[in-house]
């Protein structure tokens, strides 16, 4: 990767206080109100004695990976298509592919500062444990980063404009939350439709960070589905993305 492209990208991605907000700042925001509820700091033994405030830490996670990879990445990427960025950059000794890169390192990298903002909001602030096996947290974590970027990638091969990458993020988004756990922590959803939920990529993520904040390795099951996701996103990405 071109240190230079990745220099640019970094300055320009500061520069954009709603993508700041969004990937940085909102979920950790969600979980101190969240969190500032009463009620989300008792024990419930639905939750196997958990607290909720505990469960949404991983759905926290989550989140800033999710609008990262399905909302600000592909508008990014479908915008420089657009301009002919990318066709110019095909004529200089600077390959597309290289900028390609740099926004999934970038995005990639707000995506874990996210995580780790939220892990230590929610240790500081309401005394959430913090994973309790940390090597298996890191992995669930960084298949998850990878399989959202590479959705995110599919978003914008499928978009001509940047409009249409926000309405197909948009699309992908929700129902992405729902089995990150927004709505309801997988803890609580029904087995049959838990079952479906994990095999998604963002369901899957969330019961392989749930395990392994809880302190059991987060489970080949679910790192699987991660892995699978990754390489066939991947692939479609690779067949279906035009830099014109």
């Amino acid at each position: 990767m071109n240190t230079a492209i990745l220099r640019t990208e970094v300055r320009l991605f500061r520069r954009e206080p709603g993508a700041l907000f969004w990937i940085l700042l909102f979920p950790t925001l969600l979980l101190v109100i969240l969190g500032s509820i009463p009620s989300f700091r008792n024990h419930d033994p639905d939750l196997g004695g958990l607290r909720t405030v505990d469960v949404y830490v991983p759905v926290a996670v989550l989140l800033g990976l999710t609008v990262g990879g399905l909302q600000s990445m592909p508008q990014t990427l479908t915008g420089y298509r657009e301009r002919g960025i990318l066709r110019r950059m095909a004529t200089t000794p600077v390959r597309p592919a290289a900028l390609l890169t740099a926004q999934m390192a970038v995005y990639g990298g707000a995506a874990l500062a996210s995580a780790l903002l939220a892990l230590l909001v929610g240790r500081l602030a309401f005394a959430v444990r913090l994973p309790e096996q940390p090597l298996g947290y890191l992995l669930a974590l960084l298949l998850a980063v990878s399989a959202a970027l590479a959705l995110g990638a599919v978003v914008s091969a499928l978009s001509r404009t940047t409009k249409i990458a926000g309405a197909i993020g948009s699309a992908v988004f929700f129902p992405a939350m729902f089995c990150a756990g927004v709505w309801a922590p997988v803890q609580t959803m029904p087995h049959v439709l838990a079952r479906i939920v994990g095999c998604t990529p963002f369901g899957a993520a969330a019961e392989a960070l749930n395990r392994a904040a809880a302190g059991d390795w987060p489970g080949w099951t679910h790192l699987g589905v991660l892995v699978v996701w990754t390489l066939l996103l991947t692939a479609a990405a690779s067949r279906w993305f035009r830099w014109e």
